[in-house]
């Protein structure tokens, strides 16, 4: 399998299907191509969200703002699975997230650690579609000799130079926790950093002063009412049910949040 996300739409994705296939029989599952244009953190978050529930797999992913500079291009291994695209920080969450997962698995086993190899390139077509004239050949590449295998390539060496992300750490306190709003999703939901269990046990809390129930499900407020929820990656979600969250709150992305716990 080799899994392909982007921030390109239509119909640019067809092509880099198109050289995959022309060089494997993989099957090609498409996880999003609608990301936010040239948004690597946001980019990073969802990979990070969406990428461990895949069985073993190859994971070509580009939001490439660099495309056609000097920047690297990289393959990551990350137990059995290998993650393909620009080195600019976007594989780095999922490739950790993807490691934590197979050492859950594997209790007891030795713990895996992410591999990072430079994948070398010369001259491709074009110096604004790496997609398709470097990251699909790559990508099929790693598929053909197998994610186990990938150091046998003679265009990939191993390096220990690469761009890192990471998404902030937030500040909690006893009575209060300061985070940030880390992606808002197409539902409107401000998803932010602060853990969810904060949450755990109260009926309400506040949210830069003003005080918002909490509940399990958006139905656990009438419609068009705003509540604190735990969404399906952890975090405290912004929400609102059957609206935006992000406009009821008026926050977006990078937006500071104060959560007063002792409601």
């Amino acid at each position: 399998m080799i899994t392909l996300a982007s921030d390109f739409g239509t119909p640019y994705p067809a092509a880099m299907k198109g050289v995959v296939l022309s060089k494997t029989d993989a099957r090609l599952v498409d996880v999003a191509h609608d990301f936010p244009r040239q948004d690597v953190r946001t980019a990073a978050f969802w990979l990070r969200e969406v990428l461990p529930y895949f069985p073993p797999a190859v994971h070509l992913a580009v939001v490439d703002p660099g495309v056609g500079t000097d920047r690297a291009a990289v393959v990551v291994r990350a137990g059995d699975h290998a993650l393909v695209g620009p080195d600019n920080g976007l594989l780095l969450p999922a490739a950790r997230r993807l490691a934590e997962r197979q050492d859950e698995s594997d209790e007891g086993g030795e713990p895996t650690e992410i591999e990072l190899f430079d994948y070398a390139y010369e001259n491709p077509d074009s110096a604004t579609f790496h997609g398709r004239d470097v990251f699909a050949p790559a990508a099929a590449a790693v598929h053909e000799v197998g994610v186990d295998a990938v150091e046998t390539l003679d265009v990939v060496s191993p390096t220990g130079e690469f761009v890192d992300l990471s998404f902030p750490d937030p500040e909690v306190g006893e009575r209060a926790a300061t985070g940030e709003v880390l992606v808002v999703d197409d539902f409107g939901n401000a998803v932010t950093n602060l853990p969810g269990d904060l949450l755990d046990g109260r009926d309400a809390a506040t949210v830069d002063g003003e005080r918002v129930p909490v509940g399990a499900s958006f139905a656990a407020v009438a419609p068009g009412e705003r509540l604190l929820t735990v969404g399906s990656h952890g975090n405290v979600e912004l929400a609102v049910n059957r609206g935006r969250g992000d406009d009821a709150f008026g926050v977006g992305v990078g937006d500071e949040v104060r959560l007063g716990c002792d409601g």
